[in-house]
C-alpha cells in the first residue's frame, strides 16, 4: 500500500465499496489476535457469477482510486469466490452457496465481527 492507512479503516472502505454494488451479508471479522498474516477478512455475497465480479472490480477500483493496489487477486474468471489480498485486509466476494460451503463466517465464529448495511438516503416530504 501507498498511502499509510488504518487497516481498520481500510476494511471499512473495502466494505463500503462492496456495498456501493449491492454486496449482501458484509461482515467485517476482526482476526488481529488470531493470526499473522492479516488484521481483518472482508466478506460479501453476490448472487451470480456476474454480481460476484462486479463488487470485486468495485472494490479493486475504489482501492485503485486510494492508489492502493492489491497484492493478490485470485479467482476473477470464475467468479464464484473472488479473493483480494491488500496484505492487512483480506477481501472474500462469494456467490451465496460457495460462502456456505466453505464457511469463512464459521471457521472464525470466536473473532469480533461487525455486520455493515448500506446507510439508507434520507426521504424528502
Amino acid at each position: 500500500m501507498s498511502k499509510k492507512i488504518s487497516s481498520k479503516t481500510l476494511a471499512l472502505t473495502i466494505a463500503r465499496a462492496a456495498l456501493e454494488k449491492k454486496a449482501e451479508k458484509v461482515v467485517i471479522i476482526d482476526i488481529s489476535d488470531k493470526v499473522d498474516y492479516a488484521d481483518y477478512l472482508v466478506v460479501s455475497s453476490g448472487n451470480s457469477r456476474r454480481h460476484v465480479q462486479t463488487i470485486a472490480g468495485e472494490i479493486e477500483e475504489s482501492m485503485k482510486r486510494k492508489r492502493i493496489t492489491p497484492i493478490g487477486i485470485e479467482g476473477e474468471s470464475e467468479g464464484t469466490w473472488i479473493l483480494l489480498d491488500y496484505g492487512v485486509v483480506v477481501a472474500h466476494v462469494f456467490q451465496d452457496e460457495v460462502r456456505q460451503h466453505y464457511d469463512i463466517d464459521g471457521l472464525w465464529l470466536d473473532a469480533e465481527r461487525f455486520e455493515v448495511q448500506e446507510k439508507r438516503k434520507k426521504r424528502l416530504q
